[in-house]
């Protein structure tokens, strides 16, 4: 793979999506429009190639070998970790903590560093726009501490005023935990100044990245987070991998979220002493062949460049705003001006789950639901909404098509 264009003004679009096979595809006897990258994005021949190969050429268990393989797969899957902290910003990869997903690392938060710390009357503060995986954990564990839980509200554009936040913290603060972009409204949350804000009430700094690290370039040292996390499938990396960013001084003081082999340091019928982070924090097998496949997709990024992707995807965004709001019978949900990724909508007697099934008899997929965003519905006084989301691949003319069926979608059911 090469001339994808990371040093140069403008990326080489069409050798980029010559990379994913899957678009190749029919669906309905329809060239396949994919729209649904916010949910899961597809992956480049590089990541099938590196999972292929990591199963052919290498396989074996890491850390507990001294064989060739052994040795041979230990040492990729810890290249990856060097990649996820380069690719984040990090300057220590151990400070890099692998797991399933960011819904099992905002857990591991939860769980680790919450019960231990966390005391009744303490308060941990969210927003309103927050995925079920940064609320449903900090609701398990304040019920097991007593602490309590506030959601910053946005405004009827999506918009989140950083005041309101300011009205909620007091001394009792001691986490605050956000989107880093809304995966409904694509509204960019301002996490530097988050961050700054947590820290002068000794809080901790939690950013949810899964729809930030796939469409913005990522410093946690500029951010100043205590935490970042994201998951490899929605970055055109395979499912199953997630990876944490902790600051080092704050694991170090966590205990295990979850026991087994690889997390320790001695074991004994009563007691144990564990290892130090990152493993401390990774017990049993790992995705092996996956988290390899997760370090060629961070490659793959890395060489088109993450402002490339970005200039890249807000001009696709741009068209497809402009194209949306020329349907009277449309309306967006999330109109902030500053917005990345998604665009949420309702259609005048159309139910969103109707739109999505007869958008994919034209090989259009979409995504409809709540997008694991309930609350943020509650707010709105919606049920659900379609929502279409783009990666790097999308191109003008998909937008177009979805416009072309959202015709049909009016013909049926208007």
């Amino acid at each position: 793979m090469s001339g994808l264009g990371h040093n140069s003004d403008e990326i080489d679009f069409k050798k980029i999506r010559s990379e994913f096979p899957i678009l190749n595809k029919k669906v309905n006897n329809k060239d396949l429009v994919y729209l649904d990258s916010a949910a899961s994005a597809q992956k480049p021949k590089a990541v099938i190639d590196a999972l292929n190969d990591a199963y052919l050429e290498t396989y074996s268990n890491v850390h507990r070998g001294l064989h060739w393989l052994s040795e041979q797969s230990t040492f990729k899957y810890e290249e990856v970790r060097k990649k996820a902290a380069n690719f984040l910003g990090a300057s220590n990869s151990n400070e890099i903590i692998y797991g399933s997903g960011a819904t099992h690392l905002i857990n591991l938060i939860a769980n680790s560093w919450g019960r231990k710390f966390l005391k009744p009357d303490d308060e941990i503060i969210i927003t309103i726009a927050d995925h079920h995986a940064n609320i449903v954990p900090w609701q398990l564990v304040s019920q097991q501490t007593g602490s309590k839980i506030h959601a910053v509200p946005v405004d009827k554009d999506g918009n989140f005023d950083i005041k309101d936040m300011e009205r909620l913290i007091n001394k009792k603060t001691k986490i605050i935990s956000v989107p880093h972009v809304s995966n409904v409204l694509g509204t960019v949350f301002p996490v530097k100044e988050i961050a700054r804000l947590a820290h002068e009430v000794n809080a901790i700094c939690i950013v949810d990245g899964c729809q930030g690290a796939i469409h913005l370039p990522v410093d946690v040292k500029d951010i100043n987070c205590d935490f970042y996390t994201f998951s490899s499938h929605k970055l055109y990396g395979p499912s199953g991998v997630g990876v944490l960013w902790g600051r080092l001084s704050i694991l170090q003081e966590m205990p295990p979220f979850l026991g087994g082999g690889d997390m320790i340091d001695n074991v004994e019928i009563d007691n144990s002493t564990y290892a130090d982070p990152p493993h401390r924090f990774e017990a049993g097998t790992p995705p092996i062949a996956e988290v390899i496949g997760f370090g060629a997709a961070i490659d793959f990024v890395q060489q088109i460049g993450m402002k490339n992707i970005r200039d890249h995807e807000q001009k696709i965004l741009k068209h497809f705003t402009k194209k949306l709001k020329e349907i009277k019978e449309l309306s967006i949900i999330g109109n902030s001006s500053n917005k990345s990724g998604v665009i949420s909508f309702l259609f005048d007697g159309a139910h969103p789950h109707d739109i999505a099934t007869i958008l994919d008899q034209k090989g259009i997929a979409i995504r409809a639901g709540h997008h694991c965003a309930q609350p943020l519905m509650k707010h709105f006084n919606i049920s659900s909404t379609a929502r279409a989301s783009i990666g790097v691949y999308s191109k003008e003319e998909e937008v177009d098509a979805l416009i072309e069926g959202l015709k049909t979608v009016k013909k049926l059911l208007g």
